[in-house]
């Protein structure tokens, strides 16, 4: 009984970290302090070493990974992709 109880307690505590995920558009991106700030007012503090693309503008589709500490809020930042680049003004985006 200890060993099953060891080993599911081992388990437990090597289990893989999930990471959390957001999308969003992007409303602003101010390079200089490396904060982004999504259509939905969620302003996010980016990492100065995340991989940032050097284009990212407003109306960019991007995915944000994060770790976070329950209530505590978000620990790590670990990833920005863009999956969406905006039209420019006055483009038709139809096909």
């Amino acid at each position: 009984m200890r060993t099953l109880f060891a080993a599911a307690l081992a388990a437990l505590v090597a289990a893989p970290v999930v990471a959390d995920e957001t999308t969003g558009l992007v409303l602003a991106h101010d390079r200089l302090s490396n904060v982004l700030v999504l259509t939905d007012l969620t302003v996010w503090s980016l990492p100065s070493d995340l991989m940032i693309p050097a284009d990212l503008g407003a109306g960019d589709r991007v995915i944000l990974t994060f770790n976070s500490e329950g209530e505590d809020g978000i620990s790590t930042i670990d990833a920005l992709e863009r999956t969406a680049i905006a039209l420019p003004a006055g483009t038709d985006g139809g096909s």
